[in-house]
């Protein structure tokens, strides 16, 4: 199976997943550990892709999304970003909405407790 399959399987599968470097539970960088950092606060559950483990994987991932870094969130099969992205959407409150829409439980509370430390 190619990555690019790979990678298609992975994101139409599973409703939330996280690819990255390092795991949720031991990122690698940075970027990496703030995103998978509020997921895991807000209790959303997601599969995470450490692309450090394949290489094939870490650049198969940039083509699919035409993306160029990484991390990159996908949300029932949509691209939603990388750190920076999905950092303004915590904040602003469309990670929640877009979360809701889509039927993916999270915790709202912990949701709002980032925003109001970030205020």
């Amino acid at each position: 199976m190619s990555a690019q399959d790979q990678i298609k399987d992975t994101v139409t599968q599973n409703d939330v997943v996280l690819f990255m470097k390092g795991t949720k539970m031991m990122p690698q960088c940075g970027f990496s550990s703030r995103v998978a950092g509020v997921l895991n606060f807000m209790g959303v559950e997601f599969v995470d892709v450490n692309v450090l483990a394949d290489a094939d994987i870490r650049q198969g991932i940039k083509d699919y999304s035409d993306w160029p870094t990484i991390p990159q969130l996908y949300v029932k099969g949509e691209f939603v970003g990388g750190c920076d992205i999905v950092t303004e959407m915590t904040l602003s409150g469309e990670l929640d909405a877009l979360l809701e829409s889509r039927g993916v439980q999270f915790d709202k509370d912990a949701a709002e407790k980032i925003r109001a430390a970030n205020a």
